[in-house]
């Protein structure tokens, strides 16, 4: 191990484990330390700034200096800092947050259910899927399909859910009772020839004969992210949710819409399931919900879940499931402020606003020699680093490409975050005009120096 002089980068190096690090190299380079936030910067421990472009992880939506949910965390201290909810109790900050996260939903919801993560949600919904199905009389109902390159979290269960393959090496994964089904990304599987319609089809009848391959009574869901963001912000082409409900309708597979990341105006709407005509089962939020203030998350079920939990909970006793933080009173506080800031500020309206210079600077990219493909919607985008873009050649993973740039990104003053070949950006929804072309300009530098550096070491 490298001996580091800042003395938080050795403790770090000798402590801490880092999530989604390369464990071996960060012993050698250690951390960045990050000081404070301001707006949509954060400062490091030796002064530099950089614009957040990835939202911290695709949730610090109002950035990072908003007094307003540090006061209401403050608040919620001093009157009530823990309560849980278990065995019938309550709090009135969950109630009020429950009460509005039903009134936004974009379908008919009946029940909320709070947890800390986004991976806890999603872990909660495999298994009312299979609870729900237990109740109504049908116990082979219990398999569930995603979709390759899917992110649906990081527990054994929605680790399964997820369809990224270093998600799954040796950690023995994806469990039992759960499929991947083809993944809507054009730009990559479509065929020659073949229309974004025409590929939509084929993903619709390719997941139609799985589940008639599997049997329809063994088919208990379909998860989807509206968006699917960590896989490469994959924008699916149109008639494909259409198409793909259709079939779900068909075989009676219930739908969950996981909206941790294009939840509350990432896309110009309050909902990403309301850019793409989802009527889901259940709907899975978290990150924007508190602008990642505090940990929360929550998962809304409709009226025919909730029966079923009444009537096993009648059967059983109780209903067996939950989390000594659900429902935690600061965090709760604090998403309840977030919304009003939303509603106040109008930040869907400044995001449908904004996004066509977002993605006009993103696709003016697609021109770069590096890039592929550009894609995206709202204040969410990728740009596809390739070695050839007329045959759509990709680097090799151990070209480390996307890593290099996001190095090179960092150096010009711009966070962000390589997702295989991909240069993801995900600012905050408070981002200005001004910002925004700040943020590209930032990148193309990046991209440039990338290319340089691929040039020179025979990558390109």
């Amino acid at each position: 191990m490298t001996i580091l002089l800042n003395s938080v980068e050795s403790r770090d190096a000798a402590f801490v484990l880092h999530p989604y690090t390369n464990a071996s190299q960060h012993l050698k380079d250690g951390p960045l330390v990050i000081t404070r936030g301001e707006g949509i910067h954060i400062v490091d421990s030796e002064g530099n700034k950089y614009i957040e472009g990835l939202g911290g992880l695709f949730c610090a939506s109002l950035g990072f200096s908003e007094q307003r949910l540090v006061d209401a965390a403050t608040r919620q201290m001093k009157e009530l800092p823990f309560y849980h909810s278990f065995g019938g109790k309550t709090h009135e900050t969950a109630v009020e947050l429950a009460e509005r996260l039903i009134q936004l939903s974009p379908v008919p919801m009946s029940k909320v259910f709070f947890a800390n993560s986004g991976s806890e949600a999603n872990d909660t919904a495999m298994k009312l899927v299979w609870y729900y199905h237990n109740a109504i009389g049908m116990p082979e109902k219990k398999k569930i399909i995603s979709r390759m390159r899917a992110y649906h979290g990081v527990t054994i269960a929605s680790a399964s859910l997820t369809g990224l393959p270093n998600n799954h090496r040796d950690f023995d994964l994806p469990i039992d009772r759960v499929l991947h089904t083809d993944c809507p990304e054009f730009y990559r599987y479509g065929r020659p020839g073949e229309t974004e319609e025409e590929f939509a089809t084929r993903c619709a009848n390719s997941l139609e004969q799985m589940i008639l391959a599997e049997g329809p009574e063994t088919i208990g869901a379909f998860f989807a992210e509206p968006l699917m963001a960590s896989g490469g912000c994959i924008v699916p082409p149109p008639t494909y949710y259409e198409k793909i409900q259709a079939i779900l309708k068909k075989y009676d597979v219930l739908l969950i819409a996981d909206e941790v990341i294009c939840g509350f105006g990432r896309l110009g709407t309050m909902f990403g399931s309301e850019s793409f005509g989802l009527q889901p089962d259940m709907i899975v939020m978290a990150k924007q919900l508190s602008a990642a203030y505090q940990p929360i998350s929550a998962l809304m079920i409709n009226e025919k879940i909730h029966s079923a939990v009444v009537a096993e909970s009648e059967k059983i006793g109780t209903f067996g499931h939950g989390f000594t933080y659900s429902g935690h009173p600061v965090a709760t506080a604090v998403a309840l402020e977030t919304l009003k800031i939303y509603e106040e500020r109008d930040i869907v309206g400044h995001v449908r606003t904004i996004a066509p210079v977002f993605q006009r600077r993103l696709n003016e990219l697609g021109d770069h020699p590096l890039v592929g493909n550009a894609r995206g919607r709202g204040l969410i985008g990728t740009l596809e680093l390739v070695r050839n873009k007329e045959t759509k050649e990709p680097f090799k993973p151990t070209d480390g490409i996307a890593i290099h740039a996001g190095k090179q990104a960092q150096v010009h003053g711009v966070i962000t975050r390589a997702l295989g070949d991909n240069y993801s950006l995900c600012p905050p929804l408070i981002i200005t005009e001004a910002e925004i072309h700040e943020l590209f300009d930032r990148s193309t530098r990046a991209l440039d120096d990338t290319y340089t550096w691929a040039r020179t070491t025979g990558l390109y």
